[in-house]
């Protein structure tokens, strides 16, 4: 049978072909940012957000205001850093916070006290979708622990993948990977080279990643495969209006829900203003 998409995010018909839209933004603190996310889930409508660096703790989550916009939040945070969190028109099922115990063998990692992931099953007529909320260690410096434990990370995410992924539901993995695939992700690929978010060895992880069964399709550069965009950008030295940025956040689909997607965009309107994330939401497009 093939796999649809959660009647719980897709509240179109057949008649009507209104697609689902799902996104994923790195909010860097969804207090400081809790009135634009919701003026931007006003105007945007997604029926499935993931969010990154929420920052704050499970209780102060601002789960109230988020219900009264019409959402419900399944959430995994921390005070102060990290923290992410999927909100979507009815809850879901399945949830799972943190790679938890299927992985093991990565020293610290086993009992890792950071908050940077968390999954959910939606549902239509009993068949699930998987989506999962992703906040990728940025790494510091090449050379440094952070960078050692950021490459330990993304190894431990592949083990969790090869043992979930394959006999599991159709997936998502939606978020803030701190990677930039390729050098045409990247403003001036030859500053880049090298550097932390452009280093060979976080995109050979990356590839792993996407070639876990059932493999994983970049559904932004499917969709726009000649187009340059970026959805990071410093807040130092002017770096948007120079749009002097990195693709970071991506929406990856497993083959199913990979060719149903009709369209990616990264919003870039939502980086202008007063006191915006440094990163701009990405938003699928997937049909019936």
């Amino acid at each position: 049978m093939r796999a649809r998409l959660p009647a719980t995010v897709m509240p179109a018909s057949a008649a009507t072909d209104k697609p689902t839209k799902i996104a994923t933004w790195n909010v860097n603190s969804i207090r400081a940012r809790l009135d634009r996310l919701l003026a931007w889930l006003d105007t945007r409508r997604p029926d499935v957000v993931c969010l990154q660096e929420t920052k704050v703790a499970d209780d102060d989550f601002p789960i109230a205001e988020l219900r009264q916009a019409g959402y419900a939040a399944e959430i995994f945070g921390q005070r102060t850093y990290n923290g992410v969190a999927i909100l979507t028109r009815n809850p879901p099922a399945g949830v799972v916070r943190g790679l938890g115990d299927l992985v093991r063998g990565f020293g610290d990692l086993a009992d890792d006290p950071q908050c940077r992931f968390v999954a959910a099953t939606l549902f239509t007529d009993g068949e699930p979708v998987r989506v999962a909320s992703v906040y990728v260690p940025n790494g510091g410096a090449v050379g440094t622990d952070k960078f050692a434990y950021k490459l330990e990370w993304l190894r431990r995410w592949r083990s969790w993948l090869e043992a979930t992924a394959a006999s599991g539901p159709p997936l998502l993995l939606c978020g803030d990977f701190n990677i930039a695939p390729e050098d045409r992700d990247v403003c001036d690929p030859v500053a880049w080279a090298g550097q932390v978010m452009c280093h060979p060895d976080e995109r050979a992880a990356l590839a792993a990643i996407r070639a876990c069964a059932p493999g994983f399709d970049d559904l932004f550069r499917r969709l726009n495969p000649d187009l340059t965009a970026f959805s990071w950008w410093d807040y130092r030295q002017l770096a948007f209006p120079r749009n002097q940025g990195l693709r970071i956040d991506h929406i990856y689909g497993s083959p199913p829900l990979a060719a149903r997607c009709r369209g990616v965009i990264i919003d870039r309107e939502a980086r202008k203003g007063k006191l915006p994330s440094d990163h701009a939401p990405v938003i699928a497009e997937f049909g019936l």
